[in-house]
C-alpha cells in the first residue's frame, strides 16, 4: 500500500511538472528541503533519515520510471526503427529523435495532465481535499490512459506472475502490476508498427540489389545506391505527417 501510495505521489508530481511546461501555468510552489548532519538523540530520528535518503533515491529513479507510464516509448522506438530502416546512421541524431519524443509526449499526454491538474492539484491548492484523496484522484486519470492502452493478455500475464487474487474490476489491478504491463505492450504495439514501416525500404533495397545484380555491378554496396531513393521516397510521401500522425491517432 506505501508503495502505491508513494508511486501515485511521483506521477501526480511529474503530471503536474509536465503540465507546467506544456501549458505555461503559474509555477507550483515547492518546499526546501535541507540537509545536514549531527548527533541523534532519538531513535526515531534515525527513522526520519533513512526514509529522507530512500526518497531521494526514489526521486532520482523517477524520471526513467515516468517515462514508462506515458506514450514515450511507443514514440521514441518507432521513430528508432525509422531511422534504421532509411539506413540514415546518425540523421537524424538521438537528441532530435528523444526531443522531438518528449515535445509528441508532452503533446499526447496534456489532455490527462490538465485532468490531473483540474480533479487533484487545484482542489487540492484550495484545500479542499486531503492529501491522499489527491493522490487517489491524480492517479486516476493517468491509470485509466494506461489501460486503454495496455493489452489483456500482458495484464493478465503479470497478474498471473504477482500471484495476487483475481481482481474483481480495473480499480482492483495494482499500479505497481500494470505499469510493466503497460510498457510491454507498448513494445509490442511499437515493433509492430516498426514492421510496417520496414516494409516499403525493404521492397527498395531488394529492387536495388537486383538491377545491381542484372548489371553485373557486384562489387558496388546496394546501400549507397538505395539510400537516395529512400530519401526521395520518404519526402515525395510526406513521411514525417504519415508517420507522426499515425503515432499520436494510435492512442485516441
Amino acid at each position: 500500500m506505501k508503495n502505491n501510495k508513494l508511486l501515485g505521489a511521483l506521477l501526480v508530481l511529474f503530471a503536474s511538472l509536465a503540465l507546467v511546461a506544456t501549458a505555461g501555468a503559474e509555477p507550483l510552489s515547492l518546499p526546501t528541503v535541507s540537509v545536514g548532519m549531527g548527533k541523534v538523540s532519538k531513535p526515531a530520528d534515525v527513522a526520519v533519515v533513512l526514509q529522507i535518503f530512500f526518497m531521494m533515491t526514489v526521486i532520482s529513479l523517477a524520471p526513467s520510471l515516468l517515462m514508462m507510464t506515458t506514450s514515450f516509448t511507443r514514440i521514441v522506438v518507432v521513430l528508432s526503427f525509422l531511422r534504421s530502416a532509411m539506413g540514415t546512421q546518425q540523421a537524424p541524431s538521438n537528441q532530435i529523435v528523444i526531443g522531438l519524443s518528449l515535445f509528441l509526449t508532452f503533446f499526447i499526454m496534456a489532455p490527462v495532465w490538465q485532468q490531473v491538474n483540474t480533479q487533484a492539484l487545484q482542489p487540492y491548492k484550495a484545500q479542499t481535499i486531503s492529501q491522499e484523496e489527491a493522490l487517489k484522484r491524480g492517479v486516476a486519470p493517468i491509470r485509466k490512459f494506461m489501460l486503454s492502452q495496455v493489452r489483456e493478455k500482458d495484464l493478465a500475464l503479470f497478474l498471473s506472475l504477482s500471484k495476487l487474487p483475481r481482481p474483481r474490476n480495473v480499480d482492483d489491478i495494482p499500479t505497481l502490476t500494470l505499469i510493466p504491463a503497460f510498457v510491454v505492450s507498448e513494445l509490442k504495439t511499437a515493433f509492430q508498427i516498426g514492421f510496417l514501416v520496414y516494409i516499403p525500404f525493404l521492397v527498395l533495397d531488394m529492387v536495388v540489389a537486383s538491377v545491381l545484380m542484372s548489371m553485373g555491378m557486384m562489387m558496388l554496396p546496394p546501400v549507397m545506391i538505395s539510400l537516395p531513393f529512400k530519401i526521395l521516397l520518404f519526402v515525395l510521401v510526406d513521411g514525417w505527417g504519415l508517420i507522426i500522425g499515425s503515432l499520436v491517432k494510435s492512442f485516441g
